[in-house]
């Protein structure tokens, strides 16, 4: 379960228009009777803060930050928002996240080839930002002041009204996730940020206000955008109207299937089977079916294949080969099922984990069988049978054994801090670049260029293949036995694993180090 925490109007221009109806959506719901509802299912009586006081609404919420033994979504009351943002903020593994908006880029003329995405380390000013100074922000976005400094992953620096920051670049919109580990320091946060509450300006957002505590006390704010889903906080009726013709005009339900499908997948499953599987792992779950059910559907694929692999003929082999193609397009639609109908279960993700070892290993023993039925004298299969089934449980081994103990690990270390009186960020900035050149050198350094190399898309995906994943090892077994036999089959996964193993090894053994 999810504590809720509803904050009412926020200083400045926003008001609290509950009264607000969304006409454009089916019922006609207020602004606040829809968030309710969607919040229902995560917490039936979610926290509810008048933040008219700024000083007494923090102390509310440090009240409630402190009795809470689950993680925390705070989000502004007057919220027009998608089901599945709230779903993906709520689901992030990181220890605190908030919902962005980077400011416009100014116009760069027109002949300008910068990119618009890029992460705005550099702006039209000629003064690099090491060079510039704090400032308070005052320009505008969504009718919040932009007064927060964003990197890549996380919230660099924020300011207020009396607290400057160095080239504000982004406005957080409202929703926020604490997770449990963080509420105590969310509770002590607020507080504090309570007793100095007369500094704040009146323009300042509430929301800002406890991320800028959060980030001076050194937490790591992550941020994510809207993406390809609506988020927006409306004041007056014009607004509601607006927000509810642009949400009804956006496909929430590809949003959800696109998301369904795991970003970090490896290059055969990116480009030969996610492009479709998505779409089967919808059809399926309109109709009942459930993703336990899809992964039998997949073993059943990888036994017949073992069976037509067993047969030795090239039909058997080639047949083989496609089924155990369709075993692994049904292993990807069993997971994107569960993220699609959010169905989840330690059952499903043990059938899951379990039975894409039995695939592989039935597997083996069946091209052994073939290569033997077919009137190969040579019994040195069945020893690079083994090979591949000692290879391949060794690194599932180690694979396992690497989470549990990164689980077990202690906390991340706590970035910088700055007190909260501290009138610009002069001093959060150089510890922080203090931190990078310090983390820069010796193994992390290694590591960190070797990360850096990944944003060459080459790099990318051949460190996605080199890992030698279940897509790619399935690709090369249908492959091989499909178009030559048996032993070249076991010779590739033995190779490759190999190769695979020794590169994850020693990238662990340096992470380990680091």
């Amino acid at each position: 379960m999810t504590r809720v925490v509803l904050l009412g109007s926020s200083p400045g221009p926003d008001t609290a228009p509950t009264g607000l109806r969304l006409a454009a959506l089916p019922g006609n719901p207020t602004v606040s009777e829809r968030l309710h509802s969607q919040l229902r299912t995560m917490d039936p009586r979610p926290a509810t803060i008048a933040s008219g006081d700024v000083a007494a609404a923090l102390r509310a919420l440090a009240e409630v930050a402190e009795s809470a033994t689950e993680s925390l979504f705070i989000i502004p009351e007057n919220s027009v928002v998608h089901d599945e943002l709230i779903y993906q903020i709520t689901k992030s593994k990181r220890g605190a996240l908030v919902l962005v908006a980077k400011e416009p880029r100014p116009a760069a003329g027109e002949d300008s080839d910068e990119d618009p995405g890029a992460g705005q380390e550099e702006t039209a000013e000629a003064v690099p930002i090491e060079e510039a100074e704090p400032e308070i922000g005052m320009n505008r976005v969504e009718g919040l002041p932009v007064r927060s400094r964003i990197g890549k992953s996380r919230v660099v620096s924020i300011g207020t009204a009396t607290h400057k920051v160095t080239r504000p670049n982004a406005v957080l919109l409202g929703p926020v996730h604490i997770s449990a580990r963080n509420a105590p320091v969310l509770a002590e946060t607020c507080r504090q940020l309570a007793d100095m509450a007369d500094t704040f300006g009146p323009d300042d957002d509430l929301v800002q206000i406890i991320a800028f505590g959060l980030v001076r006390n050194g937490v790591s704010v992550g941020i994510r955008g809207r993406r390809d889903l609506f988020y927006r906080r409306v004041t007056t009726q014009e607004e509601a109207n607006e927000a509810g013709s642009e949400i009804i005009g956006m496909d929430e339900d590809r949003a959800r299937l696109d998301n369904a499908v795991k970003g970090a997948d490896g290059f055969f499953t990116t480009y030969f089977v996610s492009t479709y599987s998505r779409f089967i792992a919808r059809w399926a779950a309109r109709r009942g079916l459930t993703p336990n059910q899809v992964t039998l559907i997949s073993i059943a694929l990888g036994v017949a294949a073992a069976a037509c692999f067993a047969t030795g003929d090239r039909v058997g082999m080639v047949a083989g080969g496609i089924l155990i193609y369709f075993a692994f397009v049904f292993d990807c639609v069993d997971g994107q099922v569960a993220r699609y109908a959010r169905k989840f279960g330690v059952l499903g993700a043990w059938l899951d984990a379990t039975f894409d070892r039995f695939k592989e290993y039935v597997v083996f023993a069946g091209l052994a069988i073939g290569w033997v039925v077919a009137g190969h004298g040579d019994d040195t299969i069945w020893i690079f049978a083994l090979a591949a089934i000692g290879l391949q449980s060794v690194r599932h081994l180690l694979d396992f054994s690497f989470g549990i103990a990164n689980r077990r690990a202690k906390a991340p270390a706590q970035l910088p801090t700055l007190p909260l009186d501290a009138p610009d960020d002069r001093a959060l900035r150089q510890a922080l670049e203090r931190r990078k050149v310090e983390r820069s050198q010796g193994i992390r350094g290694l590591l960190k260029m070797w990360t850096k190399a990944g944003k060459y898309r080459a790099v990318h995906w051949a460190r996605k293949m080199i890992v030698f994943p279940i897509g790619e090892r399935f690709a090369a077994i249908a492959i091989t036995a499909a178009l030559f036999d048996a032993r070249i089959t076991f010779l590739t996964l033995v190779i490759w694993g190999t190769v695979a193993a020794a590169y994850t090894l020693t990238g662990r053994l340096m992470r380990s180090l680091a």
